[in-house]
């Protein structure tokens, strides 16, 4: 070997980064079904496109996820696996096979036993990807703590309930394949993620939208007891009653309502049978959408009564929403057009709630849209915490994410909020993915900050720690919420006072009267 390419080797050892050990190739990690190799990025090891169960195609379309298979040699992981199968273009493609995760970790071996963090992607439950790059884990995972993205089925793939299904299951229930595929996920972790520098008796889930409502799902499914420790849920949160016709907030159905959802859905496909709509390709299939149910197995009942009686995974949660998530899915334009939703929706109580959530003369201003807001997200916030900090043992730690630049009255942006995922990249500490050009230094401290709690969480089941505003813990004493703003203080539950009409609503839903109510 020449002087000079000895030169070149040492120096190339010397400048992937010098706080690794190279005694041993830290690209490569064994895990239970074979060896992977990742690569290191900014000295945080990266592993994308590792498979957690069997591809779900052929006869596997519409089951539970199978375990992975073992492999020989080593398997590259250095490129995302595509996203599931949906309508649209996902980044990294799309494919029934799907059932992989990445993994980032800042750890130098497998003795390290640093805190886990596992992403659950949002899109409604019809749409998602682990390669968005805004929730790429690599600051998240620079501040001490192991991020796994795991994929699952989405749309009618991911939900798809029918009395064919149903009979062949052992358990008798169909519908939850999505669901599945999370929880065969966190699996894989508890088998697998010491080898990444884990540790197992540390996982906190967090997610945003349906990754957020996945996260409520979880924690209140049996199915998923002691897979995890703690809970982000951004956004999210499930306890609306079932409904034949869903609205957001009320969006769960029941297995009789779900199958009879798939046999319609089978007839309209042309298909004979389950089994001969198995051998459609998928970008053949007809459209429809995906949604959890409540089969009685993996959700076992309305989670609202779930937790009325303690029967959960009774963990600490952060939980919380934007301020104005209504600017993302609210539709009316006009004064009219959203009194007649109202009252076509929440029947007797829409007098109350128009008067809680009002209209001026000509607009539709954010008054009348936070009622869309209160119905999807704050609500199911805040009865998640409020039936948590009665009837659990852990902490609940609850914020209300509000960054925007503060518009002058009279300007057409002045009560315009922050909408649906703003507050994604701020967790993430991806800002820069992005690509705006005006973010502010206010955005980066408060992304810095975010970045911090979350961590803080994942490490100590709680978001407090040096340098951060003190963020105390919700209850029925000390109803307060952290306000992630340019600014961020503790307050009063954003909206209470509306929130509490809207819970007489939900509350007379869930009695036979309203419950016979609903179309």
């Amino acid at each position: 070997m020449s002087t000079r390419y000895l030169f070149i080797v040492t120096f190339s050892f010397l400048t992937l980064g010098s706080s690794f050990s190279f005694s041993q190739d830290l690209t490569k990690v064994k895990t239970v079904n074979g060896v992977v190799q990742g690569e290191i990025n900014e000295e945080v090891r990266i592993f994308k496109g590792i498979p957690f169960a069997k591809p779900p195609v052929g006869n596997l379309r519409w089951k539970a996820p199978q375990p992975v298979q073992k492999w020989k040699g080593i398997k590259q992981t250095t490129k995302f696996a595509p996203s599931p199968y949906q309508w649209g273009n996902p980044l990294a493609g799309k494919s029934e096979d799907c059932l992989y995760l990445n993994v980032w970790t800042p750890a130098k071996s497998n003795k390290e036993k640093l805190p886990v963090m596992v992403w659950i992607y949002g899109g409604g439950f019809g749409a998602g990807t682990t390669a968005d790059p805004v929730c790429n884990g690599i600051n998240l995972s620079k501040k001490g703590v192991v991020v796994v993205a795991i994929a699952y089925r989405v749309g009618l793939l991911g939900f798809l309930a029918h009395p064919e299904l149903s009979k062949e299951n052992p358990n008798h229930v169909s519908g939850n394949y999505g669901l599945l595929d999370q929880i065969a996920g966190l699996k894989w972790v508890q088998n697998n993620i010491t080898a990444f520098g884990g540790n197992p008796n540390k996982v906190t889930i967090f997610g945003e939208s349906a990754g957020g409502i996945s996260v409520s799902m979880l924690c209140a499914s049996p199915e998923a007891k002691d897979l995890f420790h703690g809970a982000i849920s951004q956004s999210g949160g499930s306890f609306g009653p079932t409904r034949p016709t869903t609205y957001p907030g009320e969006n769960m159905k029941t297995l009789q309502q779900a199958e009879a959802d798939g046999q319609a859905y089978v007839k309209q496909s042309g298909a004979k049978s389950i089994d001969e709509l198995r051998n459609v390709p998928a970008d053949k299939l007809p459209g429809g959408r995906g949604w959890p149910i409540v089969d009685g197995y993996v959700i076992p009942s309305v989670q609202y009564t779930l937790y009325e009686k303690g029967e959960y995974n009774d963990v600490p949660v952060l939980i919380g929403y934007n301020s104005d998530e209504g600017l993302s899915f609210s539709r009316e334009k006009k004064p009219q057009e959203y009194i007649a939703n109202v009252k076509n929706r929440y029947g007797k109580f829409a007098d109350k709630l128009i008067e809680a959530y009002p209209v001026t003369e000509n607009s539709v201003p954010k008054t009348a849209r936070d009622l869309m807001r209160d119905a999807a997200f704050g609500w199911q916030t805040w009865t998640w915490a409020r039936l948590q900090s009665q009837t659990g043992s852990s902490d609940v730690y609850y914020y209300y994410f509000d960054q925007h630049p503060d518009y002058p009255e009279g300007s057409p942006m002045h009560d315009i909020g922050s909408p649906h995922g703003q507050d994604v990249a701020y967790a993430f500490m991806t800002l820069d993915a992005l690509k705006r050009n005006n973010i502010r230094e206010s955005d980066r401290k408060l992304s810095e900050l975010m970045g911090t709690y979350w961590t803080n969480f994942a490490k100590f089941g709680n978001p407090n720690g040096e340098l951060v505003p003190n963020w105390s813990v919700f209850s029925d004493k000390n109803p307060k919420v952290m306000y992630l703003t340019d600014k961020p203080h503790m307050g009063s539950v954003p909206s209470e006072k509306s929130l509490k009409v809207l819970d007489e609503y939900f509350k007379w839903r869930m009695t036979p009267e309203g419950s016979t109510w609903a179309k």
